[in-house]
């Protein structure tokens, strides 16, 4: 029996994007808050409070990172990597909690609008714009390929997206007197927020339930494992996100005629990093399953089409069923 295992390449580090990140909110906080007291707006204290809620969402973010990057040990042998994974499911509850209650504040004032304090309220919004993009683009290019970085992103983004809102509203307010815009481009801008998070929400919250990431697909990593020479099935097979940004996968491949050395295995790992970027990568190699797997996929044929027998066939045989040797029948994934 032999064994491959590869786990390389640190993710990338967003430590002084976060640090600029939260230096920046912290100043902007205190600068709307000075001046939502300052001319009594109610408005501008309430934001205030939600950028605040923006900031604990950063640290919230560089804690899972940084938790991500503490190494292993006897009690936690793949270290803290899904602090990551917690982080972004946090962050979205956080906006999704934080857009309601910019939805519930709007349905109040629609009912009974108050006039805007329209100049202030303006540069100072225009003021967040600028902080809230200038972070946003920090986290831009990770936003992509790392769910907690995308968790950062989106809040700086949505902030962004309200204080131009309130830029519009403000200005429209003034010239035309619509005291009913700010609660209408509220409810917008909270509605577009809302579907803009409902998959991080969605997708931190499956991989937390150690769900397959997005990024891979599960039948297409079955196909070229049992497209490996001598490989005659796939069992056992798993896969799962360690953070959020590094994938993790075991699996049990059957070799009758032996075989599996460290070429192989070598390029196994190389080519399950090249075609689907995963780095933590466990092989077992047994010329006979001995194990009771799990639910199995279908298998995958000689012409690349699943054999809908084949599930059940494995189950059979792993309960003592009197059926075809492995080797004689095409394999399957467990």
């Amino acid at each position: 029996m032999s064994a491959g295992h590869d786990h390389s390449h640190a993710p990338a580090s967003y430590n002084a994007a976060f640090a600029i990140g939260i230096g920046l909110n912290i100043a902007f906080v205190a600068i709307e808050a000075f001046y939502g007291w300052k001319v009594n707006s109610l408005a501008l204290l309430a934001d205030a409070g939600h950028n605040l809620s923006d900031v604990i969402g950063l640290v919230l973010a560089w804690g899972g990172a940084l938790a991500g990057r503490l190494r292993p040990d006897a009690r936690h042998t793949y270290g803290w990597k899904r602090a990551s994974i917690l982080a972004a499911f946090v962050n979205a509850l956080l906006l999704l909690v934080a857009m309601g209650s910019l939805a519930w504040e709007a349905v109040h004032r629609l009912q009974s609008p108050l006039p805007m304090e329209g100049v202030t309220i303006m540069v100072v919004a225009g003021i967040g714009i600028v902080v809230n993009t200038a972070t946003a683009l920090l986290f831009m290019r990770g936003s992509k390929s790392d769910l907690n970085i995308r968790g950062a992103f989106l809040h700086m983004a949505a902030d962004a997206l309200v204080s131009a809102g309130v830029v519009v509203a403000g200005a429209l307010s003034l010239w035309f007197a619509w005291n009913w815009l700010d609660p209408v481009v509220s409810l917008v801008i909270a509605a577009l927020i809302v579907v803009g998070t409902w998959s991080l929400f969605r997708q931190s919250l499956h991989l937390l339930f150690d769900g397959v990431p997005e990024s891979v697909d599960l039948h297409a990593v079955q196909a070229l494992l049992q497209g490996l020479p001598g490989v005659a099935q796939v069992h056992d097979l798993h896969v799962w996100a360690m953070g959020t940004s590094e994938t993790a996968l075991t699996a049990h491949l059957v070799m009758p005629d032996g075989g599996g050395d460290d070429a192989f295995l070598k390029h196994a790992t190389n080519e399950l990093h090249e075609h689907f970027e995963i780095r933590h990568v466990t092989l077992q190699v047994v010329r006979e399953a001995f194990c009771e797997g799990c639910a199995a996929l279908p298998s995958v044929g000689g012409a690349g089409e699943p054999r809908a027998d084949a599930t059940r066939d494995d189950h059979d045989r792993d309960h003592g069923q009197d059926h075809e040797p492995a080797h004689r029948r095409p394999g399957a994934a467990g």
